[in-house]
């Protein structure tokens, strides 16, 4: 995995680190905020649900930082994509479902990864 890679992955893994705070710890507070489309007087009663979904981004970001720790490359490789396009999915059915500024925050930059970690597996190994 080349350098470029491991930073969008890290980076992808900060943002979902952020998305399970906010959305475990801060969905009254800051929500209203953020998802302005959204009736205030729903944030109190959804804040169960929010913390949910903040769990699984939390898994999200813990496994695209195993991804970076795994010195194997092929395993670095396949986790890296699998975790990768666990984000795209999440953030293509974000943007059909509440937002489509979602799939600009998750789906591109996973895409992005994808790609990146291709590129660089290609170059490594070519023939393949």
């Amino acid at each position: 995995m080349n350098v470029l890679a491991k930073i969008v992955i890290a980076l992808i893994a900060i943002l979902h680190c952020y998305i399970a705070w906010f959305e475990i710890f801060a969905w009254t507070t800051k929500g209203p905020e953020i998802f302005s489309s959204i009736p205030q007087d729903l944030f109190e009663p959804t804040k169960v649900l929010a913390a949910n979904q903040g769990i699984y981004n939390f898994f999200l970001a813990a496994g695209l930082f195993w991804s970076l720790s795994i010195k194997e490359k092929l395993w670095q490789y396949r986790v890296a994509v699998c975790f990768l396009l666990m984000v795209f999915v999440a953030g293509l059915f974000g943007a059909a479902t509440a937002s489509p500024r979602i799939a600009l925050v998750q789906s591109l930059p996973a895409a992005v990864g994808i790609a990146l970690l291709i590129l660089a597996r290609r170059k490594s190994s070519p023939g393949q």
